[in-house]
């Protein structure tokens, strides 16, 4: 744009972040294609120009006390309430941008925004984390596959009766109608809005798989499913019916991007379709109907993210000291003598499945007693999570030497901890924290190897602890989305997982459900199959969900690295029968 060609408001934007942002602002205007050099020189003249003379009317009107608020010192107020939406004011004769909600209730002359109070909402750095790690062989979203009993349905469960239970049920989850809005340039991360196109027949489908289907094929079609990515010109979410499954069941595929929820948050999610009887529960939308947003202008983007962005040598001086403060006491707690330190990032030995994906995929799934596991755990004084741990690493064990594998070490495992406190409850996004931990497949003894991953786990909690729930998300924060995403892709192209060890083997995820029954449209729900995702270097991931009496473990894996996932499946059961005898013994 250059000269009259660019509209006043979009030549003088920036003028709200003179004093926050420490850089030229005539070369940023320049740099980004906004304004050439004499209009970005003359729009800053202007705003501070406008600025001196607010300063003095506002002093005269107040009695010398300086309103911020009407004073327009924009970038005060807009740092305050970054995620505020913007919109068009008048600043002393001028166009400007400011924060809407920054007026105290005062009206804005023509100003508009996505919802009347409500803020633009930003992505948090860890949940655009996973947009950013997303590439051709690597989709990150979240999926479960569940089979249900139509035969407890008061009226025929079909797809239509699905469908018009999700259309029921829509403002109960707001990853329903939300959608990304990309920040020009990737400024900043992404935001999320009303979507405005939003089309439900988008996200529904139907299919079927030959009668009489069994697991096996419904685990096949669900795989490819899995593999295919979704749109992120919508909601980033789907969900697919599947017919033909012996015993009259059905099937439900659903998949929501990482970057929407976490396994908790996916906990809420389900709760919005889900009912605790067969009668169907009237959740019908009360209130103020919904309302879709418009799409934010490039200019209002830019703009906010440019003020979120004056923000960061501030935070990155508090995360630094912080994660310092960290440091120093892991370094002190680690140096105890009978403390065994947790493994590290790039300390697990390198098997077949933790190489360079391809884009298929392949699902298994396991189904165990989960009293049975608890009299283990009771048995051997450990924890739920802790027996898990053992069933995955005895399983693994098996398959690796199965195929004449033996790692120079104990395989490494990622567990996912929830941080998510009790008032965020309801609150969709990732509050997650991760730790590492042995999985001691180097120790013969299956109660040895419980008994080590028990103190492994202990001690990974304690680090844990040490280095406080949220460093995580602080670090994630300062991640620049150009370069990250477009570092990932390029370390995918590259193979480069093949050329060093891995950060760790597998991603072990345990989600604690009802004990309850469940019901979708009046069918019950007979298991649930919880599906994490995998990238590059770690080609497995077993995620497992408590549901009524049974563990149900849903396995996702690369069948180019990992050709025999039911091997694994059916080693979780192996596993469990050592340890029952085990414990039996003890």
């Amino acid at each position: 744009m250059r000269g009259g060609a660019a509209p006043q408001a979009t030549r003088c934007f920036a003028g709200w972040v003179l004093d926050a942002v420490p850089i030229r602002l005539e070369v940023l205007l320049v740099t980004v294609g906004l304004a050439d050099g004499d209009e970005a020189r003359r729009c800053l003249r202007h705003r501070q120009q406008a600025v001196d003379r607010g300063s003095t009317s506002a002093r005269t009107a107040t009695g010398g006390r300086r309103d911020h608020a009407r004073v327009l010192h924009l970038p005060t107020t807009l740092l305050r309430n970054r995620q505020e939406p913007l919109g068009p004011c008048d600043v002393a004769g001028g166009t400007g941008w400011c924060s809407v909600a920054s007026f105290a209730g005062d009206p804005v002359p023509g100003g508009t925004n996505f919802h009347e109070g409500d803020p633009m909402q930003r992505l948090t750095g860890l949940d655009a984390t996973f947009l950013y790690m997303e590439t051709p062989t690597s989709p990150m979203h979240v999926s479960a596959l569940w089979v249900l009993d139509p035969s407890t349905s008061p009226t025929p469960f079909n797809f239509d009766k699905l469908r018009h239970l999700y259309a029921d049920r829509l403002h109960l989850a707001p990853p329903f109608r939300r959608r990304l809005v990309e920040v020009p340039f990737d400024l900043n991360h992404p935001i999320w809005i009303e979507d405005p196109d939003f089309d439900l027949d988008w996200h529904i489908r139907h299919i079927a798989v030959p009668k009489p289907g069994t697991m096996v094929e419904l685990c096949d079609l669900a795989a490819h499913l899995v593999a295919m990515p979704l749109d992120r010109s919508r909601p980033l979410w789907e969900v697919w019916l599947i017919d033909g499954l012996e015993d009259g069941h059905v099937g439900l595929l659903s998949k929501v991007h990482h970057a929407a929820i976490d396994g908790a948050s996916g906990e809420e999610l389900m709760v919005a379709i889900l009912d605790l009887s067969p009668q169907i529960e009237d959740k019908s939308e009360e209130g103020e109907p919904w309302q879709p947003d418009r799409v934010p202008s490039d200019t209002e983007m830019v703009g906010h993210a440019l003020a979120s962005l004056a923000q960061t040598p501030l935070r990155a001086i508090k995360t630094v000291r912080r994660t310092t403060e960290a440091a120093l006491r892991i370094r002190s707690e680690n140096r105890q003598p009978d403390v065994v330190p947790p493994p590290s990032l790039f300390s697990a030995p390198h098997t077949s499945f933790n190489a360079t994906l391809t884009a298929h995929r392949s699902l298994g799934t396991a189904t165990l007693s989960l009293p049975d596991v608890k009299m283990v755990k009771n048995a051997l004084g450990v924890k739920v999570n802790d027996v898990i741990l053992a069933l995955c690493a005895g399983s693994l064990r098996r398959y690796l030497d199965s195929r004449g594998e033996h790692p120079d070490g104990p395989l490494v495992a990622m567990v996912p901890i929830s941080v998510r406190t009790d008032d965020q409850k309801g609150a969709m996004g990732n509050q997650v924290a991760s730790a590492l931990t042995t999985l001691a497949t180097d120790v013969d003894d299956p109660v040895e190897r419980l008994v080590a991953i028990h103190e492994g786990m202990n001690q990974a909690k304690v680090q844990q602890d040490a280095i406080g729930a949220d460093t995580l998300q602080n670090w994630v924060e300062f991640a620049a989305p150009a370069v990250f995403n477009r570092a990932v892709r390029v370390y995918s192209r590259m193979k480069m997982a093949d050329r060093h060890r891995p950060l760790f083997n597998v991603t072990i995820s345990n989600v604690p459900g009802p004990p309850f029954p469940l019901y979708v449209g009046g069918a019950r729900l007979v298991a649930a199959y919880p599906i994490g995702p995998i990238f590059d270097g770690g080609g497995l991931n077993m995620t497992v969900m408590s549901y009524m009496d049974s563990l149900d473990f849903g396995l996702n894996a690369c069948p180019d690295l990992l050709p025999d996932i039911d091997m694994i499946a059916d080693g979780l059961h192996l596993s469990l029968e050592e340890l029952k005898k085990a414990a039996g013994k003890a």
